[in-house]
């Protein structure tokens, strides 16, 4: 293996691992847009496709699994909202906020990574990961570390 998986400075994670506290699989649900999600993942799939195709972001929302709401917001049978790649961020940490304020133990793990620098661990990512060569943007990684600090924001400010 080129890079090792874990070091004291980075702790590195699979968005997709259903037992990840911190992953966008974890079956943790959630109400957001006046609706209950049951992952991170069902809800931002679902978002590409909230200003104009309804019908569709109700079957993702209930889609059976996560990885079942994945292929399903991948599909380009249906048209993505004109903004979405201005947005995809602050839906993605709207997502990871709300269900860390729902689950708290959810927002202790997120904590508990202290001041470590949060890596989503995908090779072929390199927009929400960090990808094979580790230089891909982490995206993931980084709107969990801007949730971490918020929420050490909320704490401090009592």
């Amino acid at each position: 293996m080129l890079f090792p998986d874990q070091d004291a400075e980075n702790h590195y994670l699979h968005r997709s691992d259903p037992d990840d506290a911190l992953g966008s699989f974890l079956a943790a649900p959630f109400e957001l847009e006046g609706l209950a999600w049951p992952t991170v993942e069902h809800y931002f799939h679902a978002m590409k496709f909230h200003d104009h195709d309804m019908a569709f972001v109700e079957k993702i929302r209930t889609a059976k699994s996560p990885e079942k709401a994945r292929k399903m917001g991948r599909s380009r049978l249906h048209k993505l909202r004109a903004d979405w790649k201005k947005v995809r961020r602050v839906v993605m940490t709207r997502a990871i906020y709300t269900r860390c304020k729902t689950h708290p133990h959810l927002a202790e793990a997120l904590l508990d990574t202290g001041d470590q620098r949060l890596l989503e661990a995908s090779q072929y990512d390199y927009f929400w990961g960090c990808g094979r060569d580790r230089r891909g943007e982490n995206q993931y990684g980084e709107v969990l570390m801007n949730v971490r600090q918020r929420l050490r924001d909320e704490i401090k400010n009592k």
